[in-house]
Protein backbone atom coordinates (compact mmCIF):
# COMPACT_ATOMS: atom_id res chain seq x y z
CA UNK A 1 0.00 0.00 0.00
CA UNK A 2 1.71 3.24 -1.19
CA UNK A 3 2.40 5.70 1.34
CA UNK A 4 -0.48 8.87 1.27
CA UNK A 5 2.33 11.55 1.07
CA UNK A 6 5.09 9.68 -1.44
CA UNK A 7 3.84 11.35 -4.75
CA UNK A 8 5.93 14.13 -3.40
CA UNK A 9 8.77 11.95 -2.51
CA UNK A 10 11.79 12.49 -5.41
CA UNK A 11 10.32 16.36 -6.58
CA UNK A 12 13.23 18.63 -7.42
CA UNK A 13 14.68 20.91 -4.46
CA UNK A 14 13.62 24.20 -6.49
CA UNK A 15 9.77 22.84 -6.02
CA UNK A 16 10.69 22.70 -2.22
CA UNK A 17 12.46 26.40 -2.11
CA UNK A 18 9.35 27.44 -3.80
CA UNK A 19 6.81 26.00 -1.47
CA UNK A 20 8.70 27.32 1.16
CA UNK A 21 9.18 31.01 -0.36
CA UNK A 22 5.01 30.49 -0.86
CA UNK A 23 4.20 29.57 2.69
CA UNK A 24 6.80 32.36 4.03
CA UNK A 25 4.80 34.96 1.52
CA UNK A 26 1.32 33.47 2.60
CA UNK A 27 2.04 33.68 6.14
CA UNK A 28 2.26 37.53 5.56
CA UNK A 29 -1.02 37.80 3.41
CA UNK A 30 -2.39 40.88 6.34
CA UNK A 31 -3.26 43.92 4.17
CA UNK A 32 -5.55 42.95 1.83
CA UNK A 33 -8.17 41.10 4.07
CA UNK A 34 -7.81 43.79 6.80
CA UNK A 35 -8.00 46.72 4.00
CA UNK A 36 -11.40 47.76 4.27
CA UNK A 37 -11.17 47.63 7.99
CA UNK A 38 -7.71 49.79 7.90
CA UNK A 39 -9.48 52.47 5.95
CA UNK A 40 -12.40 53.01 7.68
CA UNK A 41 -10.99 52.60 11.43
CA UNK A 42 -7.90 53.79 10.99
CA UNK A 43 -7.92 56.53 7.63
CA UNK A 44 -11.92 57.39 8.39
CA UNK A 45 -13.40 56.62 5.04
CA UNK A 46 -16.90 55.21 4.51
CA UNK A 47 -17.33 51.45 4.35
CA UNK A 48 -18.13 52.49 0.34
CA UNK A 49 -15.67 54.05 -0.08
CA UNK A 50 -13.33 52.01 1.58
CA UNK A 51 -14.32 49.17 -0.69
CA UNK A 52 -13.29 51.15 -3.75
CA UNK A 53 -9.76 49.74 -2.96
CA UNK A 54 -11.11 45.97 -3.14
CA UNK A 55 -12.31 46.85 -6.90
CA UNK A 56 -8.71 48.43 -7.46
CA UNK A 57 -7.06 45.67 -6.60
CA UNK A 58 -9.15 43.38 -7.98
CA UNK A 59 -9.04 45.39 -11.38
CA UNK A 60 -5.33 44.98 -10.94
CA UNK A 61 -5.60 41.34 -10.67
CA UNK A 62 -7.65 40.72 -13.89
CA UNK A 63 -5.35 42.52 -16.26
CA UNK A 64 -2.15 41.46 -14.96
CA UNK A 65 -2.79 37.88 -14.97
CA UNK A 66 -2.38 37.42 -18.77
CA UNK A 67 0.67 40.57 -19.34
CA UNK A 68 2.35 38.67 -16.63
CA UNK A 69 2.18 35.21 -18.26
CA UNK A 70 3.65 35.86 -21.43
CA UNK A 71 6.82 37.90 -19.86
CA UNK A 72 7.40 35.24 -17.81
CA UNK A 73 7.58 32.73 -21.02
CA UNK A 74 10.23 35.39 -22.44
CA UNK A 75 12.35 36.28 -19.84
CA UNK A 76 11.47 33.38 -17.15
CA UNK A 77 9.28 32.84 -14.37
CA UNK A 78 11.61 32.85 -11.58
CA UNK A 79 13.12 36.11 -12.60
CA UNK A 80 8.89 37.40 -12.47
CA UNK A 81 8.49 35.64 -9.03
CA UNK A 82 11.31 36.91 -7.64
CA UNK A 83 10.61 40.53 -8.97
CA UNK A 84 6.76 40.28 -7.95
CA UNK A 85 7.96 39.36 -4.06
CA UNK A 86 10.21 42.32 -3.93
CA UNK A 87 8.63 44.97 -5.82
CA UNK A 88 5.43 44.28 -4.19
CA UNK A 89 6.84 44.39 -0.75
CA UNK A 90 8.35 47.68 -1.09
CA UNK A 91 5.11 49.00 -2.51
CA UNK A 92 3.06 47.88 0.82
CA UNK A 93 6.06 50.14 3.03
CA UNK A 94 4.34 53.10 0.53
CA UNK A 95 0.87 52.29 0.76
CA UNK A 96 0.12 53.20 4.51
CA UNK A 97 1.96 57.14 3.39
CA UNK A 98 -0.38 57.93 0.58
CA UNK A 99 -3.08 60.85 1.59
CA UNK A 100 -5.93 60.85 -0.70
CA UNK A 101 -8.06 57.98 -1.74
CA UNK A 102 -7.12 58.58 -5.13
CA UNK A 103 -3.54 58.26 -4.61
CA UNK A 104 -4.15 55.34 -2.34
CA UNK A 105 -6.59 53.58 -4.92
CA UNK A 106 -4.10 54.15 -7.26
CA UNK A 107 -0.84 52.70 -5.02
CA UNK A 108 -3.49 49.61 -4.55
CA UNK A 109 -4.11 48.84 -8.12
CA UNK A 110 -0.21 49.61 -8.87
CA UNK A 111 0.73 46.99 -5.72
CA UNK A 112 -2.09 44.44 -7.15
CA UNK A 113 -0.53 44.46 -10.65
CA UNK A 114 2.77 44.07 -9.05
CA UNK A 115 1.67 40.72 -6.51
CA UNK A 116 -1.01 39.53 -9.06
CA UNK A 117 2.11 38.89 -11.05
CA UNK A 118 3.74 36.22 -9.15
CA UNK A 119 0.50 33.55 -9.25
CA UNK A 120 0.44 32.85 -13.04
CA UNK A 121 4.30 32.78 -13.14
CA UNK A 122 4.40 30.77 -10.07
CA UNK A 123 2.15 28.36 -11.91
CA UNK A 124 4.49 28.38 -15.40
CA UNK A 125 7.37 27.38 -12.81
CA UNK A 126 6.14 24.58 -11.36
CA UNK A 127 4.81 23.34 -14.58
CA UNK A 128 8.66 24.10 -15.98
CA UNK A 129 9.92 21.95 -12.72
CA UNK A 130 7.74 19.12 -12.37
CA UNK A 131 6.96 15.96 -14.87
CA UNK A 132 3.52 15.76 -16.57
CA UNK A 133 2.59 12.98 -14.43
CA UNK A 134 3.42 14.54 -11.30
CA UNK A 135 1.99 18.09 -11.90
CA UNK A 136 -1.34 17.31 -10.10
CA UNK A 137 0.55 16.50 -6.95
CA UNK A 138 2.83 19.44 -7.20
CA UNK A 139 0.34 21.78 -8.17
CA UNK A 140 -1.32 20.35 -5.05
CA UNK A 141 1.78 21.05 -2.70
CA UNK A 142 1.58 24.64 -3.98
CA UNK A 143 -2.05 24.84 -2.76
CA UNK A 144 -1.36 23.57 0.38
CA UNK A 145 1.67 26.20 1.46
CA UNK A 146 -1.00 28.53 0.44
CA UNK A 147 -3.33 27.29 2.85
CA UNK A 148 -1.22 26.70 5.55
CA UNK A 149 0.05 30.30 5.35
CA UNK A 150 -3.70 31.88 5.27
CA UNK A 151 -4.21 29.45 8.50
CA UNK A 152 -1.58 31.94 10.04
CA UNK A 153 -1.62 35.86 8.16
CA UNK A 154 -5.19 36.94 8.62
CA UNK A 155 -5.48 35.38 12.37
CA UNK A 156 -1.83 37.17 13.32
CA UNK A 157 -3.38 39.83 11.94
CA UNK A 158 -6.25 40.41 13.73
CA UNK A 159 -4.13 40.47 16.76
CA UNK A 160 -1.53 43.03 15.50
CA UNK A 161 -4.31 45.83 14.30
CA UNK A 162 -5.42 45.83 17.86
CA UNK A 163 -1.56 47.75 18.77
CA UNK A 164 -1.27 49.48 14.98
CA UNK A 165 -2.74 49.37 12.00
CA UNK A 166 0.59 50.22 10.03
CA UNK A 167 1.96 47.07 11.66
CA UNK A 168 0.52 44.68 9.27
CA UNK A 169 2.05 46.81 6.23
CA UNK A 170 5.82 46.25 7.88
CA UNK A 171 5.17 42.82 8.12
CA UNK A 172 3.37 41.60 4.56
CA UNK A 173 6.69 43.91 3.16
CA UNK A 174 8.55 41.96 5.60
CA UNK A 175 7.59 37.94 4.36
CA UNK A 176 7.74 38.93 0.77
CA UNK A 177 11.50 40.16 0.88
CA UNK A 178 11.89 37.10 2.97
CA UNK A 179 9.95 34.55 0.50
CA UNK A 180 12.26 36.74 -2.65
CA UNK A 181 15.52 36.11 -0.39
CA UNK A 182 14.69 32.20 -0.13
CA UNK A 183 14.04 31.96 -4.27
CA UNK A 184 17.09 34.60 -4.91
CA UNK A 185 19.65 32.42 -3.21
CA UNK A 186 18.42 28.58 -3.29
CA UNK A 187 17.07 28.78 -7.20
CA UNK A 188 20.73 29.83 -8.80
CA UNK A 189 21.87 26.85 -9.96
CA UNK A 190 21.45 26.10 -14.04
CA UNK A 191 17.92 24.83 -15.16
CA UNK A 192 15.88 26.30 -11.96
CA UNK A 193 15.00 29.33 -13.96
CA UNK A 194 11.95 28.26 -15.75
CA UNK A 195 12.67 30.25 -18.85
CA UNK A 196 12.70 28.75 -22.42
CA UNK A 197 16.50 28.76 -22.59
CA UNK A 198 16.40 26.51 -19.60
CA UNK A 199 13.69 24.01 -21.21
CA UNK A 200 15.89 24.01 -23.93
CA UNK A 201 19.21 23.37 -22.59
CA UNK A 202 18.45 20.41 -19.57
CA UNK A 203 17.53 16.89 -20.26
CA UNK A 204 14.17 15.64 -19.32
CA UNK A 205 13.84 14.59 -15.69
CA UNK A 206 14.77 10.84 -14.44
CA UNK A 207 12.18 8.37 -15.13
CA UNK A 208 10.41 10.28 -18.17
CA UNK A 209 9.93 9.46 -21.06
CA UNK A 210 11.17 12.06 -24.25
CA UNK A 211 9.12 13.67 -26.24
CA UNK A 212 8.53 12.20 -29.41
CA UNK A 213 9.71 14.49 -32.27
CA UNK A 214 7.14 17.22 -33.09
CA UNK A 215 5.46 16.51 -37.05
CA UNK A 216 6.30 18.97 -39.62
CA UNK A 217 2.88 20.50 -39.63
CA UNK A 218 3.60 21.75 -36.07
CA UNK A 219 6.71 23.52 -36.55
CA UNK A 220 4.94 26.14 -37.32
CA UNK A 221 4.94 29.11 -34.38
CA UNK A 222 2.41 27.68 -31.61
CA UNK A 223 -0.67 28.91 -31.48
CA UNK A 224 -1.68 31.75 -28.87
CA UNK A 225 -3.99 31.27 -26.05
CA UNK A 226 -6.96 33.78 -27.12
CA UNK A 227 -7.11 31.77 -30.52
CA UNK A 228 -6.86 27.70 -29.12
CA UNK A 229 -9.84 26.88 -29.45
CA UNK A 230 -9.51 23.80 -26.94
CA UNK A 231 -8.53 26.03 -24.39
CA UNK A 232 -11.16 28.34 -24.91
CA UNK A 233 -13.77 26.09 -24.59
CA UNK A 234 -11.79 24.66 -21.42
CA UNK A 235 -12.20 27.87 -20.05
CA UNK A 236 -15.90 28.26 -20.83
CA UNK A 237 -16.66 25.12 -19.52
CA UNK A 238 -14.76 25.79 -15.94
CA UNK A 239 -16.77 29.22 -15.56
CA UNK A 240 -20.16 28.31 -14.26
CA UNK A 241 -18.19 25.55 -11.56
CA UNK A 242 -15.85 28.80 -10.87
CA UNK A 243 -18.79 31.15 -10.16
CA UNK A 244 -20.57 28.38 -7.98
CA UNK A 245 -17.25 28.24 -5.93
CA UNK A 246 -17.09 31.73 -5.25
CA UNK A 247 -20.73 31.70 -3.59
CA UNK A 248 -18.57 31.50 -0.47
CA UNK A 249 -18.15 35.04 -0.29
CA UNK A 250 -21.23 36.61 0.19
CA UNK A 251 -24.61 34.06 -0.27
CA UNK A 252 -23.26 31.87 2.28
CA UNK A 253 -22.66 34.29 4.70
CA UNK A 254 -26.00 35.94 4.63
CA UNK A 255 -27.50 32.72 4.34
CA UNK A 256 -26.10 31.02 7.19
CA UNK A 257 -27.06 34.10 9.44
CA UNK A 258 -30.53 35.50 7.77
CA UNK A 259 -31.98 32.54 7.15
CA UNK A 260 -30.68 29.55 9.08
CA UNK A 261 -30.13 32.01 11.82
CA UNK A 262 -26.66 30.64 12.49
CA UNK A 263 -23.99 32.96 14.32
CA UNK A 264 -21.36 34.60 12.75
CA UNK A 265 -19.24 32.21 14.65
CA UNK A 266 -20.77 28.94 12.08
CA UNK A 267 -19.36 30.89 9.11
CA UNK A 268 -15.85 31.11 10.31
CA UNK A 269 -16.22 27.18 11.40
CA UNK A 270 -16.45 26.04 7.94
CA UNK A 271 -13.30 27.68 6.46
CA UNK A 272 -11.76 26.28 9.18
CA UNK A 273 -13.24 22.63 8.00
CA UNK A 274 -12.17 23.91 4.46
CA UNK A 275 -8.79 24.60 5.32
CA UNK A 276 -8.33 21.52 7.53
CA UNK A 277 -9.41 19.30 4.63
CA UNK A 278 -7.34 20.96 2.22
CA UNK A 279 -4.02 20.56 4.31
CA UNK A 280 -4.01 17.29 5.62
CA UNK A 281 -6.07 15.52 2.61
CA UNK A 282 -5.31 17.52 -0.58
CA UNK A 283 -1.66 16.57 -1.54
CA UNK A 284 -3.12 12.30 -0.75
CA UNK A 285 -5.74 12.71 -2.53
CA UNK A 286 -3.83 13.84 -5.69
CA UNK A 287 -1.68 11.15 -5.48
CA UNK A 288 -4.10 8.88 -5.51
CA UNK A 289 -6.22 9.85 -8.60
CA UNK A 290 -2.82 10.94 -10.31
CA UNK A 291 -3.70 7.84 -12.95
CA UNK A 292 -7.44 9.66 -13.44
CA UNK A 293 -7.86 11.35 -16.69
CA UNK A 294 -7.94 14.99 -17.12
CA UNK A 295 -11.63 14.78 -18.03
CA UNK A 296 -12.78 12.23 -14.55
CA UNK A 297 -10.61 14.75 -12.47
CA UNK A 298 -12.52 17.74 -13.99
CA UNK A 299 -15.59 16.80 -14.69
CA UNK A 300 -15.31 14.72 -11.10
CA UNK A 301 -14.52 18.15 -9.44
CA UNK A 302 -16.82 19.90 -10.44
CA UNK A 303 -19.75 17.46 -9.97
CA UNK A 304 -18.71 17.92 -6.05
CA UNK A 305 -18.12 21.16 -6.17
CA UNK A 306 -21.88 21.80 -8.19
CA UNK A 307 -23.34 19.22 -5.78
CA UNK A 308 -22.01 20.59 -2.35
CA UNK A 309 -22.95 24.22 -2.73
CA UNK A 310 -26.55 22.81 -4.10
CA UNK A 311 -26.92 20.99 -1.16
CA UNK A 312 -26.93 23.93 1.15
CA UNK A 313 -30.30 24.29 -0.04
CA UNK A 314 -31.82 21.01 1.68
CA UNK A 315 -29.94 22.54 4.60
CA UNK A 316 -31.61 23.34 8.02
CA UNK A 317 -28.74 23.68 10.14
CA UNK A 318 -24.91 23.71 10.63
CA UNK A 319 -24.49 19.66 10.81
CA UNK A 320 -26.17 19.75 7.04
CA UNK A 321 -24.22 22.65 6.13
CA UNK A 322 -21.32 21.18 7.42
CA UNK A 323 -21.71 17.83 5.26
CA UNK A 324 -22.03 19.88 2.55
CA UNK A 325 -18.97 21.95 2.72
CA UNK A 326 -17.19 18.44 2.92
CA UNK A 327 -18.58 17.81 -0.44
CA UNK A 328 -17.74 20.51 -2.00
CA UNK A 329 -14.42 20.99 -0.56
CA UNK A 330 -13.40 17.48 -1.65
CA UNK A 331 -14.53 18.86 -5.38
CA UNK A 332 -12.23 21.86 -5.15
CA UNK A 333 -9.54 19.43 -3.77
CA UNK A 334 -10.11 17.75 -7.26
CA UNK A 335 -10.87 20.62 -9.74
CA UNK A 336 -8.10 22.76 -8.53
CA UNK A 337 -4.76 20.92 -9.13
CA UNK A 338 -6.50 18.92 -11.78
CA UNK A 339 -7.60 22.34 -13.65
CA UNK A 340 -3.90 23.59 -13.50
CA UNK A 341 -2.04 20.27 -14.86
CA UNK A 342 -5.03 20.42 -17.80
CA UNK A 343 -3.60 24.02 -18.35
CA UNK A 344 0.30 22.74 -18.27
CA UNK A 345 -0.26 20.29 -21.03
CA UNK A 346 -2.63 22.06 -22.95
CA UNK A 347 -0.20 24.87 -23.18
CA UNK A 348 2.61 24.63 -25.67
CA UNK A 349 5.59 24.29 -23.79
CA UNK A 350 7.15 28.47 -25.08
CA UNK A 351 3.74 29.96 -24.09
CA UNK A 352 2.73 27.85 -21.12
CA UNK A 353 3.08 31.37 -19.24
CA UNK A 354 0.83 32.87 -21.23
CA UNK A 355 -1.97 30.12 -21.20
CA UNK A 356 -1.55 30.20 -17.76
CA UNK A 357 -2.02 33.64 -17.30
CA UNK A 358 -5.62 33.56 -18.82
CA UNK A 359 -6.42 30.94 -16.77
CA UNK A 360 -5.64 32.56 -13.78
CA UNK A 361 -7.41 35.51 -15.15
CA UNK A 362 -10.16 33.46 -15.32
CA UNK A 363 -10.11 33.54 -11.65
CA UNK A 364 -10.25 36.91 -10.96
CA UNK A 365 -13.20 37.86 -13.21
CA UNK A 366 -15.18 34.85 -11.48
CA UNK A 367 -14.19 36.02 -8.23
CA UNK A 368 -15.41 39.59 -9.50
CA UNK A 369 -18.57 38.79 -10.87
CA UNK A 370 -19.43 35.24 -8.07
CA UNK A 371 -20.71 37.76 -5.28
CA UNK A 372 -23.04 40.18 -7.78
CA UNK A 373 -24.54 37.50 -9.65
CA UNK A 374 -25.51 35.16 -6.09
CA UNK A 375 -26.68 38.46 -4.39
CA UNK A 376 -28.68 39.59 -7.36
CA UNK A 377 -30.38 36.21 -7.37
CA UNK A 378 -31.10 35.76 -3.94
CA UNK A 379 -33.04 39.24 -4.00
CA UNK A 380 -35.01 38.35 -7.00
CA UNK A 381 -35.64 34.68 -5.96
CA UNK A 382 -34.28 33.54 -2.58
CA UNK A 383 -30.93 31.85 -1.47
CA UNK A 384 -32.24 28.39 -2.27
CA UNK A 385 -32.65 29.19 -5.94
CA UNK A 386 -29.02 30.35 -5.52
CA UNK A 387 -28.34 26.76 -4.15
CA UNK A 388 -30.46 25.36 -6.91
CA UNK A 389 -28.67 27.09 -9.64
CA UNK A 390 -25.03 26.45 -7.99
CA UNK A 391 -26.05 23.04 -8.82
CA UNK A 392 -26.95 23.04 -12.18
CA UNK A 393 -24.19 25.25 -13.08
CA UNK A 394 -21.78 22.66 -11.55
CA UNK A 395 -23.48 20.06 -13.91
CA UNK A 396 -23.16 22.25 -17.04
CA UNK A 397 -19.82 22.50 -16.27
CA UNK A 398 -19.19 18.83 -15.59
CA UNK A 399 -20.81 17.67 -18.68
CA UNK A 400 -18.71 20.29 -20.63
CA UNK A 401 -15.58 19.51 -19.18
CA UNK A 402 -16.46 15.81 -19.72
CA UNK A 403 -16.64 16.31 -23.77
CA UNK A 404 -12.78 17.90 -23.50
CA UNK A 405 -10.59 16.36 -25.78
CA UNK A 406 -7.24 15.14 -24.49
CA UNK A 407 -4.40 18.03 -24.60
CA UNK A 408 -2.26 17.68 -26.88
CA UNK A 409 0.94 17.41 -24.72
CA UNK A 410 -0.52 15.53 -22.04
CA UNK A 411 1.56 11.99 -21.65
CA UNK A 412 -0.11 8.70 -22.11
CA UNK A 413 0.01 8.34 -18.34
CA UNK A 414 -2.46 11.16 -17.84
CA UNK A 415 -5.09 8.18 -19.12
CA UNK A 416 -6.54 6.50 -16.70
CA UNK A 417 -6.15 2.23 -17.18
CA UNK A 418 -8.53 1.11 -19.48
CA UNK A 419 -9.79 4.01 -20.91
CA UNK A 420 -11.08 5.03 -24.57
CA UNK A 421 -8.34 7.10 -26.11
CA UNK A 422 -8.08 10.79 -25.45
CA UNK A 423 -10.53 10.15 -21.76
Amino acid sequence: MKHPWESLQGLPSTVWALFSATLVNRCGTMVLPFMVLYLTHARGFSPARASLALVAYGIGAVVTAPVAGRIADRVGARQIVVTSLFTSGALLLFLPLTRSLGALLVMTFVWSVSAEALRPASLAWMTDLVPSDRRRAGFALNRLAVNLGMCLGPAVAGFVVQVSFTAIFVLDAATSFIAGAVLLFATRGPGQDGSPAARRRDPAPAGTVPAAPAPAAAAAAPRRAHADGRFLLFLAALLPVQIVFFQHQAVLALFLTRDLALSESAYGLIFTINTLMVIFLEVPLNGMTTEWSHRRSLATGALLVGAGFGGLGLAHGFAMVAVMVIVWTFGEMILLPGSSAFVADAAPESRRGEYLGLYSMSFSVAYAAAPWLGTRLMEAAGARAVWAAAFACGLVSALLLMALPRPPHAPAAAASPGAAPGV
